[in-house]
């Protein structure tokens, strides 16, 4: 088994005054966030709003222009302890396609380090009603059970902190209960990114919203809803503060 990193750090995530731009277009703003250990945050906002290129900053896969991030005091884009407590899930997530299943948890599981492997898998397998596609090659299973598997995946080494996007994407209603209620039971500081405010409600307690790659509001969800009407939709709320950014 990998050796676990200690959390160096009371903010297992933190990103101070980020800015990345892709050619002309600044896709985050000089965003901040701060994320205390065993928080579940979630980062909302609309299609392009940035949330994706947050996470891929946070996890290490792109540097920011400017600014600096650590991940349980470790830097993101450089440390080896970072990557270790951490769980990714991309939007879009596909496992390799040429193996099965059970091929993909194995490998993924062997590279983590993961102690008691095979309990870990049958775990996670019977979770997430996986039991009937263990030999089946991921090019031959649908897009919901492949998500299933990429869910699988990301927190197969039970790790410390977990980054996801739309982690719900492509699952029946079923499937959907099922990752819920999973991903509950973890003891993990969570940051998942949504556009969708009752996967929010459903997986995080406090929020992050942007827009254009910049912070608009943060606080807990009833904080939220209880900036509108007694009768107002909390997507109502959301929405009237995105239209106000320029």
């Amino acid at each position: 088994m990998l050796t676990e990193p200690e959390i160096l750090d009371h903010s297992c995530i933190r990103a101070m005054n980020i800015t990345k731009t892709f050619g002309q277009t600044k896709a985050i703003n000089g965003l901040t966030v701060d994320i205390s250990c065993g928080s579940r945050v979630a980062l909302l906002g609309p299609n392009g709003a940035g949330k994706s290129t947050v996470l891929k900053l946070l996890v290490g896969l792109m540097k920011p222009d400017f600014g600096e991030i650590t991940i349980g005091g470790y830097p993101a884009d450089s440390s080896m302890e970072a990557k270790k407590l951490l769980g990714y899930l991309p939007e879009d997530a596909t496992p390799y396609i040429s193996l099965t299943v059970k091929e993909n948890l194995q490998y993924v599981g062997a590279i983590r380090g993961v102690r008691d492997l095979d309990s870990r898998i049958e775990y996670l397998v019977s979770e997430l009603g996986l039991q009937d596609f263990l030999s089946t090659k991921i090019l031959k299973v649908s897009r919901g059970t492949r998500q299933k598997v990429s869910v699988a995946m990301s927190i197969i080494h039970s790790p410390k902190i977990v980054l996801m996007d739309e982690p719900l994407n492509y699952l029946d209603i079923p499937s959907q209960e099922n990752v819920i209620q999973m991903l509950s039971q973890m003891n993990s500081t969570f940051l998942i990114s949504t556009h969708i405010m009752s996967i929010a409600e459903r997986l995080t307690d406090d929020v992050i919203i942007i827009a254009r790659g910049q912070e608009i509001w943060k606080g807990k969800r009833n904080e939220l809803r209880s900036l509108g009407h007694s009768d107002e939709p909390v997507e109502a709320i959301v929405s009237r503060m995105m239209k106000n950014v320029r």
